[in-house]
Order: structure tokens, then sequence, then C-alpha cells
């Protein structure tokens, strides 16, 4: 059993230090630019968020100054159902040329007014504490963060610990007044181009940082050129947005520039660098050698009990006559019995086949660094296309399931494996968007872009699903080892410990454990506008998920099998994505320690997707324990002699 362990654990430090390298490579979006002195660096708006609301706005629903010609950049499907809406803005900035101080709006030194209903739109988006995304160059613009560490007194003097929030905030409140940030100190890093001799230098952007401030009005002095001299730092006072009457202000922006040794193929890694990754890394080994030694334990036990079981259950033994037999061979005549509902149970698990080869794929091309942030979207638009394409692998082994199962209507089931989970998907998507769309967030799906997914859905998925169910339908079924009696048996009374709900308490903790730390960095990415990149890891974690998921299977089916218990179908499907149980869990907890939603559309929609997330989860992860089970089972029963 140690040379076992020990082989486990030297795999997996290979394993480790393999992902360690493919963690901070990826495969940049697009090309680099590079730029000469004085070309324009165009700088456009994505969108505003609110960890707070979770309803993303575009850029000028807000009263910005805006360039004379609006013209919004073409998107793709990922960047649309994430609510980005990529718009050019007023900003005027060119390579490595300085400015002190610019007035932003057309019409010179003249101050922009706000209505009444635009002052408490702004004084509204400040209370719930929304955050303005910017890009140059396709880097997202980010606030600097300096504090202190809990380190020694002598060395606070000299190191502070710097991090980076996405954006920058919209303004701030002060007791129960509220203040815009209404001057922006851009500064922009540069990196120089090796060039030759007589050649002009080439330059590439490789960091964008904001200083927002908020200045009082008279204290900007702005001249006919459209230039401003902006106050010293310790007189000045904030811009006041008063919700009860006119504001009157002017936006400004300043352009600094400084040169950078960071690379232009590095120049993420200040963006994704943003959580304790050491952390992260001891709580993922410690998370794979429990769940390795766990598993590893868990083997032996099963496989030293099982051989011990066939052993007495093929001795010829005249003792064998008078002695009653007990246990799991007992059950042989009815272990292949099909289940109630067989046609919803394919369809079922047709759809956890299709999410288990999507994610596979998706978690697996992310790793290789071909989805990185720089590609906006792309996880997403690749997630649903492939979703798509997954149909039909899902409709194949949904379609030889059922026949196996004794089902005939193969048409019907076809149906019900490519519409039962994706209409439930897009059922509760349409509702949450027609939520959103009353709020009038850029989150909600457009129109035409919901038509053109009904497409792909019916275009694309069916015919697959139907494709790859008739394939499945018209193979072999499963060879089952035992023969069905014609009378089932009856089940004895089973104890309190067989009960589902305990059964799904109890298979859930293993996988549960192995992945929680990984769901608090998906949970931050997804509800708290993080970047995650942590591919590497993933994969990793989603490995452990699958050998945890189908050892507990195992572990289960073999218990209720020894109860004499055999409708092990849809209980085995059920007890193995028992970890999506304590996933829900989890969003709770999450939504009331973490999250700051207090008003109603926002928590609808956190519980939406969460009950989406649940439901998929569930899915995947039963998918796996089923056919785990399904293969144990097949394998025990063909070792064993039946007379």
């Amino acid at each position: 059993f140690s040379f076992f362990l020990q082989e486990r654990l030297r795999y997996m430090l290979l394993l480790l230090l393999l992902l360690r390298g493919t963690d901070s490579f990826y495969v940049p979006g697009v090309a680099p630019i590079n730029f000469h002195r004085n070309d324009p660096v165009e700088i456009k708006a994505v969108k505003l968020t609110s960890s707070r609301t979770q309803l993303p706005y575009e850029y000028y629903s807000l009263p910005f100054c805006r360039p004379t010609k609006i013209t919004y950049k073409a998107e793709n499907l990922g960047e649309v159902l994430r609510g980005d809406r990529i718009v050019n803005t007023p900003f005027q900035v060119s390579m490595n040329v300085e400015k002190k101080c610019e007035v932003l709006c057309n019409f010179s030194n003249k101050p922009a007014t706000l209505t009444v209903e635009q002052s408490k739109l702004v004084a509204e988006r400040i209370r719930e504490d929304y955050y303005v995304h910017l890009i140059a160059d396709n880097l997202p613009v980010a606030t600097r963060l300096e504090f202190y560490s809990n380190r020694e007194e002598e060395e606070k003097k000299k190191e502070k610990d710097v991090q980076f929030e996405h954006g920058y905030r919209l303004g701030f409140m002060d007791g129960n007044k509220f203040y815009l940030h209404n001057h922006l100190s851009f500064i922009l890093y540069y990196h120089r181009e090796d060039v030759e001799e007589n050649q002009e230098p080439t330059y590439r952007v490789v960091r964008f940082e904001v200083v927002p401030q908020s200045i009082k009005l008279e204290d900007l002095k702005a001249d006919e050129k459209s230039t401003c001299t902006l106050p010293e730092a310790t007189g000045s006072a904030p811009q006041e947005i008063d919700p009860s009457k006119e504001n009157q202000l002017l936006f400004t922006y300043s352009v600094h520039w400084e040169e950078s040794d960071i690379k232009w193929a590095s120049r993420w890694d200040t963006y994704l660098t943003m959580s304790d990754v050491q952390i992260h890394w001891f709580s993922i080994i410690n998370s794979v050698v429990v769940v390795f030694f766990l598993s590893g334990i868990l083997s032996m036990i099963i496989i030293r009990t099982l051989r011990k079981d066939i052993a007495n259950y093929n001795k010829e033994d005249d003792i064998e006559d008078t002695m009653e037999e007990s246990g799991w061979k007992l059950v042989h005549g009815d272990v292949f019995r099909p289940p109630q509902y067989p046609m919803i149970l394919s369809s079922l698990l047709g759809s956890g086949i299709q999410l288990f080869c999507m994610i596979l794929i998706v978690i697996f091309v992310a790793m290789l660094g071909m989805l990185s942030p720089s590609s906006r979207g792309a996880l997403m638009t690749t997630a649903c296309f492939l979703f798509m394409f997954m149909g039909v692998f899902g409709g194949f082994f949904a379609g030889r399931l059922y026949r196996t199962l004794k089902g005939h209507r193969w048409k019907k089931g076809a149906f019900c494996t490519a519409t039962l989970y994706p209409g439930v998907v897009f059922g509760i998507c349409f509702v949450l968007n027609c939520f959103i769309w009353g709020k009038h967030s850029s989150g909600a799906v457009p129109f035409p872009t919901m038509v053109a997914l009904l497409c792909m859905w019916f275009g694309i998925s069916l015919p697959l699903v139907y494709l790859g169910y008739y394939f499945g339908f018209r193979k072999q079924p499963y060879d089952n080892p035992v023969r069905t009696n014609q009378i089932p048996r009856q089940i004895p009374e089973q104890r309190w410990y067989m009960n589902k709900f305990v059964g799904i308490l109890m298979a859930g903790i293993l996988p549960f454990g192995a992945m929680f730390i990984e769901l608090f960095f998906i949970f931050s990415a997804i509800w708290e506008n993080q970047f995650y990149y942590l591919f590497g890891f993933l994969f990793l974690v989603f490995i452990i998920l699958v050998v945890s998921c189908s050892q507990i299977s195992i572990v289960m089916v073999y218990f209720q099998l020894c109860a004499e218990d055999y409708r092990w179908w849809w209980r085995t499907f059920l007890v193995s994505g028992g970890s999506a149980f304590y996933v829900l869990i989890y969003a709770i907890f999450y939504f009331v320690n973490k999250l700051d939603i207090v008003e109603f559309i926002p928590s609808l929609l956190y519980f939406g997707y969460t009950a989406l997330m649940v439901l998929s989860f569930w899915l995947l992860t039963g998918t796996i324990g089923f056919y785990a089970a399904y293969m144990f089972v097949r394998k025990i029963y063909a070792a064993v002699k039946i007379d």
C-alpha cells in the first residue's frame, strides 16, 4: 500500500510541475501593435459594473462627454453575454506625449451642466458603488492600491504592497453627500522595442493605470484652448453632485507616460497577480494529497473486500448448501432490471456527457493559454459552441443507454435529450433577462442574439443530438453479464443511513472538499469582476473531481447492493451529484458573507444563475458517478459464477 501511495504522490508532483509551467503562459489574443511617437492611442470604454447590483451598464448610460461620432465595436457572442459594449471616447491620447490638464468636452472652458434627472442617476450609481472600465490598446485600466503589510516596523518604512483593482470608482460618498471623479490622471507605461539604428523608435503599451480625482469646478482653471490648471493637492475641494438640483462641472484628464522593462508578452501579469497565489498553491496541494490518500485507501478496501466476496461466492464447498447466501450476489437477478422513467434518465445522462466533454475541452484549451483574458468573451463563446457540437456525443451515449434499458421510442428520447436540460437553462435565462431588460442594463441579451442562440440550439445542437442518438440506438446495447428474473425480488427494510438524502450528504463531502478553494476564486471572478486565469489549477482540480466522484459512487453502490437494494440506477445518479448540494450551501454562504447585495433583482440574478450552476454541476458529477458505478456493477457480476 505504501508503494502504491508513493507512486501516486510522485505522479501528482510531476503533474503539478507540469501545470506550474502552463499556468503563467498564454498565447496573446491579438498581435502586438507598434506605435511611433505622436501616434494616437485610442481609449475605449467597456462598461460600468458593480458587485452590489450585478447589473452592468454601458458607458454612455451616464452623462459623460461624448465624441462627435459614437462607434460601437463589433462584438463576439461572449462579449454580448457578459454585457460588454465597447465604444469610443473623446480622450485624445498620443504615444509618449504628456498632457498636464485638458478639458474633455468640446465646448472648451464652458462647464458641462447635469440636469436634475442626470444628477439623480449619477448619485444613484455612486451610491451603488459602480466602477468604470476603460481600455487602451486592449489593456484594461486599473487603479493602484498601496498599503503596508503586517511586516516589522523597520521594513514598513521601506516597502509597500501594491495591488490593482479593475477600473476606477465612479465617485465616493462622504456622509450623505455624493462626489464624482471628474478628473482622470492616466499613467501609461510603454516598452521601447529594439530597432535598427537609422529607424524611428517603436513603442508598445504595457500598462494602463488611472488616478481618479474629484476637483470642484471653481478650483479647475480652464482657458479658451481647452487646457486647464490643476490646484494644489492640499487646497482643492471635491466636486459634489447634488441630486436635487442641476450641477455644473468640468470633465478633465491628464496623460503621463513612463518607460517600463515589462515586455509586451508579460503585460497582463499585473492584472493576473491580484490574489495571493501562494495560498492557492498550498490549498491545491493539500486537496490533492488528501483526495489521493483517501481514494487510495478506499480503492484498497473495496478491492480487498471484493476479492474476498468473489472468492467466497465462487467456492464450491458442501457447506455452501447449508449456509444462507447474503450480500450483493443475492440480487443478481434484479440488478440490471430497467428503472422507472428510463427516457428521462438517459436524457439527463446525455446532457451530462455533453457538459463533461465541453468542460474538459474548454479547461484544457484554456490551460494551454488559448483563451487568455486579452481575448474578450472567447471563453464564453467557445463554451457555447462546444456545447452545441458535443450534442453528437451526448446523443450517442443517451441512445445506447436507452436501448440497454429496453426503451423503444428513440425519436422521442432524442428530442427529450436535446431539449430537457437546454430548455430549463433557456427558460431560467429568459426570465432573468426580462428583469435585466426592465433595468435597461447592458447585461440584457439583445433580442437578435437570443434568436441567434435559438437558431444554434435548433439548427446545430438538435440535429447533432438526433444523429448521435440514431447511431447510439442502433449500436449493440451494453452487455449485461447476468439475466434479469421475471418476478422482482422483495427489498428488505433498509437502515437509516441508506436513506437517499443521507447518501447525498455523505457522497458530496469528498468531491466538494477537493474543489471548494477553487470555487472561491471562480465565484470572485464571476461576481466581483476579477480575472480568472488559473486554468492549470482548474484542470488538476477537474481530474481530482472525476477520480473522487467515481470512487465515492462505487463505494455507495457497493453498500447499496450489499443491503440487497437493487434500485441503484436513479439513486447512483442522484447521490453522485451530492457535491452540488454543498455548492449550493457554499453559494448561500458566499452571498451572505462576501457580497453586499441588498436589492431584489440583484439577489434574484445571483440565485437564478447559481441555480443553473448547481443544476449543471449536479448533471456533470452525477453522470461521472453513474458511468463509474455502471462499469463497476458489470465488472463484479461478470466475475462471479451464477448458477
